[in-house]
Parts: structure tokens; sequence; C-alpha cells
């Protein structure tokens, strides 16, 4: 049975480039999802208004629906709202894709097969699975070295062999996030971190898979240490409550003399 999969455009003062994002989906995947939807987070510019506008690919305007929140939910909380609107519209699959232009559409099949033929839950986009690709995209080498950094320091803390936890580029089983609280995940940019947190914790499969790499002229809008402090303490937790959990385990399953 074919699943039914939605894309989720995220999107904040991207007027410039959201039509352009709508474009570069490719014809194949506009054909088998049931819905496109941007939510507009609530922008200073005219991002709800482009949306509503786009004509471009014919089957694509077809396919979008565009909403805007009344206040800014910021980065965490706009995907909690795309996420909790997938579930309740019974889509078995969602697709994350940033409005400005930072992440490709054109190779969002390899986010989609790993879900469509069972074999995970999550398929996050990976810039470091092909050496040297991040930099040839013009990743700024500060964002790269911190990139590469952080991973590392997670990866270490959770003894995971991740290549990147930092990538927006996502794909999700709507089962899989009905079993999230939400309320208890925060609504700022670390929100990506706590998620991929929840999915290891409920034992969940995780599969990367190679995208490009592009920087352009997008502004951004994450301040950078306090980012890699909250990635840190969250993923500390994290590993901090599973070792006691398993050492908690290992106790019970002592035989009592």
């Amino acid at each position: 049975m074919s699943k039914r999969i939605g894309i989720f455009v995220i999107a904040y003062n991207a007027e410039s480039t959201l039509s352009a994002v709508l474009e570069r989906i490719p014809a194949d995947i506009v054909e088998k999802v049931e819905e496109i939807f941007v939510i507009d987070d609530c922008s200073t510019d005219r991002t709800y208004e482009v949306g509503q506008g786009y004509t471009g690919g014919a089957a694509a305007a077809q396919k979008l629906t565009v909403h805007r929140n009344p206040v800014n939910l910021m980065y965490g909380g706009n995907q909690k709202r795309g996420y909790e609107y997938a579930i309740e519209r019974g889509l078995d699959i969602v697709v994350l894709l940033h409005g400005d232009g930072q992440y490709a559409p054109e190779v969002m099949d390899r986010m989609l097969e790993p879900l469509e033929s069972g074999r995970a839950e999550m398929v996050m986009g990976s810039r470091m699975m092909v050496p040297g690709a991040a930099l040839r995209g013009n990743m700024p080498l500060y964002k790269y070295v911190g990139n590469q950094v952080l991973s590392f320091t997670q990866n270490w803390l959770l003894g995971s062999r991740f290549t990147e936890f930092h990538s927006g580029y996502r794909a999700y089983s709507t089962h899989a996030l009905r079993t999230l609280d939400f309320s208890k995940m925060t609504d700022s940019w670390h929100f990506d971190t706590q998620i991929i947190l929840n999915f290891l914790r409920r034992g969940y499969r995780i599969l990367e898979v190679p995208i490009p790499t592009y920087y352009g002229d997008e502004i951004c809008h994450v301040n950078g240490i306090p980012y890699a402090f909250e990635c840190i303490r969250a993923t500390a937790a994290h590993a901090w409550h599973a070792r006691i959990r398993r050492l908690a385990l290992r106790l019970a399953q002592r035989p009592t003399e």
C-alpha cells in the first residue's frame, strides 16, 4: 500500500526564495505526495502572500496549502505545528523542507525511500557524508568546524556514529511522531537535537543519506554559542538518564540471594 506523504515547508522571511524552492520539487515527487503545506511563522515580509500567489508548477500549486502563524512560534514551535498538522491530516510520512533554499528538493527521493520501504522511522540528510562536499558547497569554514566539533561531542556522549546532527533536512514517520510529547520539547533552534534524542530514546531507526550543501545569501537567525550549549546540555542529559536506566535495569535483573 502506498504511503500518504506530505511536504512541510517551514518558512520565515522567505519571500525571495519560497517560489524557487517550490518550483524545484521534482515532478515525480509532486505527483505522489498528497499535500505540500507551507507554514509561515509570522514573517515580517511577504512570505505568506508569495505562497498564496504561487502559480509556478501547476501540479505543485494544486497540492499547495499556505498557512500563517498569528504569532511567531520560533523554529521549534513552528515545526511542532507542522507535525501536528501532518498527524491530523492522517499522513504517513512528512518531509521537512526549508523555505530559504538551503536544502535541495531535487534529492527528496533519497529522504523518502527508507521511510516508504519501512527501513527507518526518521531520515536525516547529511552534508558531511561525502568528504569535502560541505566546503565545496560554500559552507563557511567556521560553521563547518563548529558542526564537526559539535557532532563529534554529541556522538561521544551518545555512543552513536552520525555524520551530522545539525542538518535541517529531515523526514519522519508520523506514526513515530505521534508518540512524542511536543509540549515537553523546546520551541528554539535545538529542537532538531531534541527530536533525535526522543527517537533514540524510543529505539526508532534513524538513517542518514547524503545531501548537497548550498550556502547563498540566506540570513542565518541562529545564535551559535547558545545553540551549541543547548545541544550539548540536552545530549548530556539524555546520555546521563540513559546510563541511569541501564544501571537500574542491570540491578533489577541481578539474582537475589
